[in-house]
Formats: structure tokens, sequence, C-alpha cells
């Protein structure tokens, strides 16, 4: 694959894959996503961790759960490149095998796996990239600065899976930014110690930076929050400017980095959803109601809140996405077609974000 411009760690929603699916051309040749296959059912799974006893235990019911859903990602991504993480469905490999198998076999994906995962699970991945010809990536969960202990696991990971540099692609994932300076310092002392190791064939730094919540919605509709995420691969960029590879962009666009860890919600959801908008330092939030007799109508005019402010890019001159062009839309229509739900907003975010990152980082929008 083309080295990419930005990868997006993105869960396999229909709200993050038709995001992807309405991408221009040009964008979707620059970006390389990395999917998170969400649980089939049970709690939130913890980052790194596996839940003991697995909620998921009905073979029959995984296969029939899972084989649509990665058909339906193979068909949204086509011929584009990425990475699939299967860690939420792997362990039951008696119903997750054929889904896996046909990922590795008709897709254009990269399978995942990871230091702190089962070896036994880490080996049956690792032959599944191999049959597939495409590699494999690693991902490394950074919740602290690794030391030389995690440097000599991951070694001892790539010594076991047997796969020439050429075809092994690391992936730093910082997870969720709270502290902009603690995280630095991971990603710095991750960039130093394991970027070295071997000759990877690519090196993403991921992170994320939207909020989990919209906490005291009700009083304060509108937000303004910082991009850490950008922020924190600017810093390392500019502390590290001789590096000898490429440090890819990665962030979790405009979800929450826990949002690929979290099963399909069985029941009704709150009465409310957040339209959001990407500018170069800032995430725009705004919260808009799903139910109630107005509605359709406050939900426009939460749209028009973002349309009309300074940061929006739809007469740049450059082109706006499919994102832009629905929210103009649903600033300025009329009555409840186009005024989109909970789930639209997400979709609609996730475009116009990955759509301005590729721009933001130097490529064709």
């Amino acid at each position: 694959m083309v080295e990419p411009s930005y990868v997006p760690v993105l869960p396999t929603t229909r709200a993050a894959q038709a995001a992807f699916c309405h991408l221009g051309v040009r964008a979707r040749q620059r970006i390389a996503p990395l999917w998170t296959v969400i649980p089939r059912i049970g709690p939130e799974r913890i980052r790194g961790t596996r839940p003991v006893p697995d909620p998921d235990t009905d073979p029959a019911e995984l296969r029939r759960w899972l084989a649509p859903r990665m058909n339906s990602l193979t068909d949204a991504m086509t011929d584009a490149a990425g990475w699939v993480d299967t860690v939420h469905v792997e362990a039951l490999l008696e119903g997750s095998a054929t889904a896996l198998w046909h990922l590795a076999t008709k897709s254009s994906l990269r399978l995942v796996t990871g230091p702190e995962r089962d070896p036994q699970q880490q080996r049956y991945i690792a032959d599944l990239a191999f049959v597939s010809g495409r590699g494999l990536g690693i991902r490394v969960l950074l919740d602290g600065p690794p030391d030389e202990a995690e440097a000599t696991e991951l070694r001892s990971l790539i010594e076991r899976l047997r796969q020439p540099p050429a075809q092994l692609d690391l992936i730093l994932d910082v997870g969720l930014v709270v502290d902009p300076r603690e995280s630095g310092r991971t990603a710095l002392t991750a960039v130093d110690l394991l970027a070295p190791l071997i000759p990877w064939r690519t090196v993403v730094l991921a992170s994320g930076a939207f909020p989990r919540t919209f906490e005291g919605h009700c009083t304060q509709p509108f937000r303004v929050l910082a991009r850490h995420d950008w922020q924190l691969y600017r810093s390392v960029c500019a502390a590290r400017p001789g590096l000898p590879r490429k440090v890819t962009y990665g962030d979790y666009s405009v979800e929450h980095a826990c949002s690929g860890n979290i099963a399909p919600a069985r029941h009704p959801g709150p009465g409310w959803g957040v339209l959001r908008y990407t500018t170069p330092e800032s995430f725009l939030l705004a919260r808009a109601p799903t139910r109630g007799r107005d509605h359709v109508i406050r939900a426009r005019t939460t749209a028009r809140w973002i349309v009309e402010g300074g940061a929006f890019r739809g007469d740049d001159g450059a082109g706006p996405s499919a994102g832009e062009r629905w929210l103009r839309s649903c600033a300025y229509g009329d009555g409840p077609r186009g005024s989109g739900n909970a789930e639209k907003w997400i979709q609609v975010g996730h475009n116009q974000h990955m759509h301005f990152a590729v721009r933001q980082l130097g490529g064709t929008g």
C-alpha cells in the first residue's frame, strides 16, 4: 500500500464506515484506517485486558453476527488500504475463524496483534497475515512511558512471529490524551525506544482527544475543546526532527478512544446527540435533541452555529467534504427530512474530520 498520510482509528460501526465510503477518491488514497472490531455483547472492554470470563460464549451467534459485519467492512474499503484489529472477537475461534479467514484472503486490510495478547492468538493472526501476503500490524498500547522490559517483550514477539521487518507495521497507541505533557513524554519515550527496534514498514503514532461525555450539556450546549491529539503529534515531530523514519499521524477522529471497546447498544439512547466539527486546533461540539416537538428546529439551529462560525470551510476554495455539504443543507433546510439523528451526526463528523486531517497534513482532500 502507498505510505498513508493519516491513520484514523475507527470502530466498525455503520456511521464510521459510511463516513469513509463518502470520502473523495483522493482523500481515500491518503488514508489508511485502523478499524477496531467492536464486541458483539457484554460490558465495555477495558483497554489492554481480556474479560474473564469472556461474555461471548456462543460460537454460532458470533459467527452469524460477525460475518455480515466483516463483509460490510470489506465492501466499504474496496481496495483501500488499512488495518483491522479483531482483539474483541478473536478469542472464540470457533465463531470467528471464517470471518478472520475472509479478512485475510478477500479484503485489502492488514491484520493486527499486540504484545499483551494471548500467544496462541498472536500466532494465529500472524499465520493469517502470512497467508494474506500483506503483512501484520503490531499495536502497542501506551498507558505510560514504555521501559526496557516492554521493549524486550516487543522484540521477543517480533522474533516469535517470524515476519520480515518489511512486512511489519508499528502502531504506537497512546489512547486518550488527558494530560498533554504526560502523554507527550509517553509518546517520545515510545518513539525513542520502540521505533528503532527494527526497520518497520510503517510507524504510526495514534492518540485521541475527543471527550467521552458532554458534561453540563443542559447549561452549556456549545463547546470548543482543544485537539490534544494533533498537538501531541506535532510536539513529537518537533522534538525529533531527525528521525530516520517518518512517523505517521493517527487519531480517533471525532469519537472517544474507548468507542471501539463497546458493544452495540440494545436500548434507545438519550434524547440528544452531538454535532461535531474540526478546526485546525479545536473540536466544535454542539448538543442537539433527537426527540421532542421542536427537535428539528433546534438541530438546524445547531448546524447553523457551526456553518456560520468563522472556522467553517465550506467556501474556502478547496472544495467541501460530503460532511460539510450535509451540514450546510441541514442548517438551511426545512422540515424534518435531512435534519439527521445522533448516528448521522457522528457519520458527518467523521467524514469532515478525515477530509480535513488529510489536507492539514499536506495531502489532497
